[in-house]
């Protein structure tokens, strides 16, 4: 790659996003490196708070209430139009009209939601990536009037090509040829790349989202597609922490992360990077750079192959998820009986549930799933359905599961003394564990009451505020 020109992307969270003022900022960056000779393709979320407004308009009108989503949606169009005209739109711009056709399409949409009293998955994607398709003319609009000739493209435009798996699409092979073939030409031409984030499409054309923060997963795929030197996350923090810095305040930023870790972290409730972002890179090697919008010249976070472990600091990070249940199965029924273990990992896949932990005693006659509180009344019902009556399946609610993260814990001893013993003194009961193979995580279920000071106890006892700044 040395000969080739350098060719960044650069994902813009919705922070960046959030108003004309972050989004002239956020374009200033991009046109940073566009002036000194660096192709970049932009990749943006909607404008913070976006997406969350669509899904509640959409489950309105799912109950009928369509004045309360057309109110959303006014409220909607004026904020957008009051970032064009901010931007410099005149009144009968293309981008003041394309947000107005837009908020257009997005009304009879939800307006087909409310007759049928029906939201299924493929219409509630349609609705939500509204977000990031009224946030690309944004962003456009802000580089063209910096001096930087821009286009934008949904993420089908630019060849995203997924499965049917609605609200958690996922790429097909074919996407990376196509969207090279897309948006070359334009970065060819000499014109900056503004994809929609969030999104992709069926091969029939029907749009596709690919999950919560999935932005950063469009950023990555893209990257693969183009053999991209770097993609660059920005954030509204400094990088990736060793802890959430409202829980731990001396939380610090870690200078490089592998591709294991970040994904690690990011699953165990890291909200830096979506839990796949990086799975598009690992096979060719690019880097991931999580930086801060505020303070362009920070490092940030490398995201590489290579862990740069430390012996004597083997946990880079501690991370926690809230708000998770305890499903338990419990009866002489388990008992040295594998197909019944199998029943109930078919009942939990048919259902798309994603497993937090999994724990088995011993004498197989208990087995323990934790899964996010919002999935546990449709997990017990699924596990209720597949064994028989004499296996007792309960939820035990108000649960936190806290992870610690780091590739250096492969083959070190006393880590998980040192985790049991930080807890154990700081009175915290530990309900279940979990450890891959991996050994690049260990996972504790703990009190969601005691989640925070849980945190910061384990921080403190692996010293992460001296030593998660330098590598």
């Amino acid at each position: 790659m040395s000969d080739a020109p350098t060719l960044l992307v650069m994902k813009f969270g919705g922070t960046n996003m959030g108003d004309s003022r972050a989004i002239r900022h956020s374009a200033s960056l991009a046109g940073r490196s566009v002036r000194e000779g660096v192709r970049v393709v932009v990749v943006v979320s909607a404008m913070a708070g976006v997406t969350n407004q669509l899904l509640q308009l959409a489950d309105a009108a799912q109950t009928g209430d369509i004045a309360t989503a057309n109110d959303e949606i006014a409220a909607m169009r004026t904020r957008h139009f009051t970032a064009a005209q901010e931007l410099g739109a005149a009144p009968d711009s293309d981008t003041v009209r394309e947000i107005r056709e837009m908020h257009e399409t997005l009304r009879q949409a939800v307006y087909g939601v409310y007759l049928l009293r029906e939201l299924t998955p493929r219409s509630r994607d349609l609705i939500v990536a509204f977000g990031e398709r009224l946030s690309a003319p944004l962003m456009t609009l802000a580089l063209e009037q910096s001096g930087v000739r821009a286009h934008h493209v949904t993420g089908g435009e630019a060849g995203i090509v997924t499965d049917t798996h609605f609200g958690n699409a996922r790429p097909l092979p074919t996407a990376y040829a196509r969207i090279k073939d897309r948006l070359s030409g334009l970065l060819n031409a000499g014109v900056t790349p503004v994809v929609a984030g969030f999104m992709g499409e069926t091969e029939q054309g029907a749009l596709t989202t690919l999950g919560r923060g999935g932005t950063d997963f469009s950023a990555t795929i893209i990257g693969k597609a183009l053999g991209a030197t770097e993609v660059w996350a920005w954030k509204d923090v400094d990088g990736v922490m060793s802890a959430d810095p409202r829980v731990v305040k001396d939380a610090r930023n870690i200078e490089v992360l592998s591709y294991g870790e970040v994904m690690e972290l990011a699953y165990f409730g890291a909200k830096v990077l979506h839990p796949l972002a990086v799975t598009p890179l690992q096979e060719s090697g690019i880097p991931l750079r999580v930086k801060s919008a505020a303070d362009p010249d920070f490092p940030g976070t490398l995201v590489q192959a290579d862990p740069h472990d430390d012996a004597r600091h083997p946990v880079k990070a501690v991370t926690a998820i809230r708000n998770v249940s305890i499903i338990n199965v419990t009866g002489a029924g388990v008992l040295g009986v594998p197909e019944v273990v199998a029943s109930l990992f078919t009942a939990i896949a048919r259902e798309n549930i994603t497993l937090l932990m999994v724990s088995q005693s011993s004498s197989m006659s208990n087995v323990s799933l934790a899964v996010q509180s919002l999935y546990a009344e449709r997990t017990v019902s699924a596990l209720r359905a597949a064994v028989s009556g004499e296996l007792k399946v309960e939820e035990q609610p108000g649960v936190a599961v806290l992870a610690i993260v780091g590739s250096g814990m492969r083959g070190q001893k006393g880590v998980a003394a040192k985790l049991f013993g930080a807890l154990a003194n700081d009175e915290v009961n530990i309900l279940m564990i979990s450890q891959g193979s991996s050994e690049l995580n260990i996972s504790v279920a703990v009190e969601d009451a005691q989640v925070e000071h849980a945190t910061r106890a384990v921080h403190g006892a692996f010293a992460l505020q001296e030593v998660a700044g330098s590598v």
